[in-house]
């Protein structure tokens, strides 16, 4: 498996990942291609990495700037992150995230977000962290991997581009 970062030559291939993986997902609403393509389109998508294994996209995962009420800077959302269903469960995401938080703390980030399911992402060091919350979204749900010893407070704004839907 080859960790790299996008190439223009891989957008087609991400979106299609990226609708395969959330096709049947339980709480999704198939909106996570448009997030990318938003995200890509504002400049915003400031690390976007894909899983590629003979020469097949087959995983792909996306940070963005967010924005925290208390004015803290340079925290970072992670997603989406998708891998193709028959590859599921064989260690691409986990990759895919360790590859991206070494990135993120390279490039000096302060910390990263996320909304997911806390058994899978504790593995990674994300919790919740009651000071932050992201309206409308279940706390329990609302992940963080603070980088420094300085948590944040307040609201946690993820880019608009989450809003996409086409």
């Amino acid at each position: 498996m080859i960790l790299r970062k996008e190439s223009d030559s891989d957008i087609e291939a991400i979106t299609e990942v990226t609708k395969a993986a959330f096709e049947n997902h339980p709480i999704s609403n198939q909106t996570e291609q448009f997030i990318i393509k938003a995200l890509r389109a504002a400049g915003e998508l400031t690390i976007s990495l894909v899983a590629e294994i003979d020469g097949r996209i087959v995983g792909h995962i996306a940070f963005s700037p967010v924005a925290i009420s208390d004015g803290a800077t340079n925290w970072y959302g992670l997603g989406p992150i998708s891998v193709t269903p028959e590859y599921q469960k064989r260690g691409i995401g986990k990759a895919l995230v360790n590859e991206g938080m070494s990135l993120l703390k390279d490039m000096g980030a302060q910390g990263c977000a996320l909304v997911g399911d806390p058994n899978y992402y504790k593995r990674f060091g994300f919790k919740n962290y009651p000071e932050l919350i992201y309206e409308g979204i279940p706390q329990e749900v609302f992940l963080v991997l603070p980088f420094t010893e300085k948590i944040p407070k307040g609201n946690v704004v993820f880019h608009e581009a989450f809003k996409a839907n086409s």
